[in-house]
């Protein structure tokens, strides 16, 4: 960044360039970074896509201190007011969004029943990332605050999605894992269970090594298990994305008063 404070906004996705704004730097975070592929990724115009893009809401946080990406500056409508580079995302889905879609991404992976029957306003999470070079500031919490304004302009009531570990060496990641089954296990009311079952409970909890585990988990799981974040039954290894994920969910009654201030503080220009 050259040293230069970015200068944050945080929109929804209003047009095909700012979806595909999002799909390039996912392809950049996902496919470059990661080595995840899929059915629709389009390695030609560095794309990451899916079937389920055109029913979702995507965040989109811009730095208006950066001109955009190459690729995006070429997609980009010329004078579009607000310019700037597209450097996180988030997607997200209602129920209702969902219905239209035939169902939410994490049903692929996990047997949502649970959540689905709870009676209670869900909003599915993902494909979240953010650019390296915004890694470690105030990025995620950009974002963090924009997804809590479409929390509340929906009334929603509980929050869920997949989150990765990178890779696919179960034995590579049974100390966190394990940390997880031992320590963050949703209530069976709403915990959703793998549909190709990978146990989780690899290391006995007197034998974990806290520190190792606690270093181990992306940052994004570690920011959903402080505000009360807990999991689903079961990993899911994921071959083509070249992930482990696991189902978190977030029951915004179950947060503390502190954090639940913190998290509905935020705005989002529509």
């Amino acid at each position: 960044m050259g040293g230069q404070s970015p200068d944050f906004e945080v929109k929804l996705a209003h047009d095909a360039a700012d979806l595909r704004a999002a799909q390039a730097l996912r392809y950049r975070v996902f496919v470059q970074e990661l080595g995840g592929q899929g059915d629709m990724v389009d390695h030609e115009a560095g794309l990451e896509r899916d079937r389920f893009d055109p029913f979702c809401d995507h965040l989109l946080l811009l730095d208006k201190s950066r001109a955009p990406a190459t690729s995006d500056a070429e997609k980009a409508e010329p004078g579009k007011a607000n310019a700037g580079q597209v450097v996180g995302v988030y997607r997200v889905m209602t129920s209702q969004q969902a219905e239209a879609a035939g169902g939410f991404y994490c049903a692929g992976e996990y047997d949502l029943a649970p959540l689905l029957g709870s009676g209670r306003t869900l909003l599915e999470l993902g494909r979240s990332c953010v650019h390296p070079d915004y890694r470690g500031g105030t990025a995620l919490y950009h974002l963090w605050s924009a997804l809590a304004a479409h929390v509340e302009r929906h009334d929603i009531e509980v929050l869920f999605g997949v989150a990765s570990f990178h890779g696919t060496d179960i034995a590579k990641l049974a100390q966190p894992l394990s940390m997880l089954q031992h320590n963050h296990l949703a209530p069976a009311h709403l915990r959703p269970k793998s549909r190709a079952y990978q146990p989780m409970d690899l290391i006995a909890k007197d034998q974990l090594d806290r520190r190792a585990a606690t270093l181990e988990t992306p940052a994004l799981i570690k920011a959903y298990l402080r505000v009360g974040g807990c999991i689903g039954d079961g990993a899911f290894v994921d071959h083509a994305f070249n992930t482990t994920d696991v189902c978190l969910i977030l029951d915004i009654a179950r947060m503390n008063e502190r954090h639940r201030k913190l998290y509905t503080s935020g705005r989002v220009r529509s």
